[in-house]
């Protein structure tokens, strides 16, 4: 019953692009339903198949190592406030663990393991054997193609840095389509910190992040293209030379290290700041809603709020009516704040919150950067790399948050569908 309703809400959330579409008319009914072809044979080749499963559930190991390497240099410099042995006992359980010094400075081990692995050539190869496929499969232009399979490892605003040169020159459709890469996919520098958050309560959590990535990409041209179709008949191709990726202005190994060393650096700061800004900003809303009236015998607050209003597209997702407000509260959260507190509200809440479907469902539907925050980062840096697409780019803003909801929203239905 619940894999009927989730089919339900793939067709509905995808009623629901074409309803914010700038031209419905224009929607072209083959690519979309070749889009969703190509969505749905993704996700049940990356989740059905044994040896896919297989081969993705090996990514847990991996992460396993890089958590213990990264606990290994915290320990070392922050001593047991970073992970080391305790030098006493532990009155209350997890109290230990402090999340600034022990989870999130995986990012930068993430970020120079990311620059080295761009520097040494392994990654570009593998990133062009996406855009290639899209290409021949969803029939986008190389360039945009190339960007979108870029985000796959990249965030926002890393990946359009690939097709810097070519950004001038995009579509419409292509521009947003690039845009909505950003929104509906996260970056690997924080896959890894997110799937430690979540390892305690979803089984292969890390393969699944990994799986939502890729899932993203074909699911986000299916959205973008229904939401801005084109209309202008035209492709951007072309292929990029390396010296376009930024990881390749490194000169040697040692530089790479050091590059994504301060990229990591500063990226691990500005989500700090982030966090503590925007929860102390929710804890204000949240006391001034307290001045209100009790509604149902509770106090109002940002979260139930949310909650209420995110609710029924959690439903059109899989999940049943009775855990869809706590699933729509953490969908709130990542949506207005970020997808970091959303994850860790998620790792948080009562076994008996959520059942193990609806986690698996909610980590999809989480797996993206579709946030305001998100947003401003995204339109200064594509303002800066294309200034005379400034306008366009501001005016399809609001809009990449929606689509990259919508495709996050969309890959959670296709899980609960195969779950």
């Amino acid at each position: 019953m619940l894999q009927l309703q989730s089919a339900f809400g793939v067709v509905a959330l995808l009623l629901i692009a074409w309803a914010f579409s700038e031209k419905r008319s224009a929607v072209s009914i083959r690519q979309a339903i070749v889009g969703l072809i190509v969505t749905l044979v993704t996700a049940l080749a990356l989740i059905k198949v044994p040896l896919v499963a297989s081969a993705f559930g090996a990514i847990n190991e991996a992460v396993g190592v890089i958590a213990a390497a990264s606990r290994a240099g915290t320990s070392f410099v922050f001593g047991y406030v970073g992970g080391a042995p305790l030098p006493f006992d532990v009155k209350a359980p997890g109290a230990d663990f402090i999340l600034a010094f022990q989870a999130l400075p995986i990012v930068l081990v993430m970020s120079v393991l990311t620059t080295l692995l761009f520097y040494w050539r392994v990654l570009p190869p593998i990133v062009r054997g996406m855009a290639g496929l899209l290409e021949r499969t969803l029939g986008v232009g190389g360039a945009v193609g190339l960007s979108t399979a870029a985000n796959i490892f990249l965030g926002m605003v890393e990946a359009p840095l690939f097709i810097r040169p070519y950004l001038a020159q995009l579509t419409r459709a292509e521009l947003f389509l690039v845009m909505t890469g950003g929104m509906a996919g996260i970056a690997g520098t924080v896959l890894v910190l997110y799937a430690t958050l979540l390892a305690p309560l979803i089984p292969d959590a890390a393969a699944h992040f990994v799986i939502a990535s890729v899932l993203g990409a074909p699911a986000a041209i299916l959205v973008s293209l229904i939401m801005v179709p084109e209309t202008s008949g035209g492709r951007t191709g072309g292929a990029l030379d390396d010296r376009s990726d930024p990881e390749m202005q490194a000169s040697s190994t040692m530089d790479a290290i050091v590059k994504g060393t301060a990229a990591g650096l500063e990226l691990l700061l500005n989500i700090v700041a982030m966090l503590l800004v925007l929860v102390a900003l929710v804890y204000l809303v949240n006391a001034m809603l307290g001045i209100l009236p009790d509604i149902g015998g509770a106090k109002i607050s940002l979260q139930r709020l949310l909650g209420y209003i995110m609710a029924p597209v959690c439903w059109l997702m899989g999940l049943p009516w009775s855990q869809a407000i706590t699933a729509g509260s953490l969908m709130g959260t990542k949506t207005v704040l970020n997808e970091l507190i959303a994850y860790v509200d998620l790792s948080k809440l009562p076994t008996d919150a959520l059942d193990a479907r609806s986690r698996l469902i909610m980590l999809y539907a989480m797996c993206g950067f579709a946030n305001f925050a998100s947003l401003g980062i995204m339109i200064g840096g594509l303002n800066t790399m294309a200034p005379t697409r400034r306008e366009e780019i501001n005016s399809l803003g609001l809009k990449s948050i929606v689509s990259g909801t919508l495709t996050t929203c969309l890959m959670g239905a296709i899980v609960g569908l195969l779950t």
